[in-house]
């Protein structure tokens, strides 16, 4: 997983990651931020002594931590039918492309040390 840190003048601090961890960085520049960093450190830590994964809920994306993998997922991927047929008319889809992804623990470990670096949440 590549990704950079880039300092925005005009949005703040921003994650730029390759287009199939997208929903990664969505999730870390919307989601989190500087300000919930500690909370997703502190998320991990008890990941590493559980068994089950443990759910993130947010706003639009959801994180489910394991000790294998961060897998995330958008709201919009569990849209029913029901809610979807309002749309038909106008001829939109729903496209799954770019609404879940993951990573390894390690590397997602590695991801939010880095980013904490970066935003001076240490």
């Amino acid at each position: 997983m590549e990704y950079q840190f880039i300092r925005d003048p005009i949005s703040g601090l921003r994650i730029k990651i390759s287009s199939e961890h997208a929903i990664i960085g969505r999730w870390l520049n919307e989601e989190i931020g500087k300000d919930k960093v500690a909370m997703v450190q502190a998320l991990i830590t008890s990941v590493k002594t559980s068994y089950e994964p443990v759910t993130l809920k947010g706003q639009e994306i959801d994180l489910i931590l394991s000790k294998d993998e961060a897998l995330f997922e958008a709201h919009a991927l569990h849209q029913d039918s029901e809610d979807l047929v309002a749309y038909q008319d106008d001829d939109l889809m729903l496209e799954e492309n770019g609404l879940s992804s993951g990573c390894g623990f390690e590397d997602f470990i590695d991801l939010i040390e880095s980013w904490a670096e970066f935003s001076g949440s240490k």
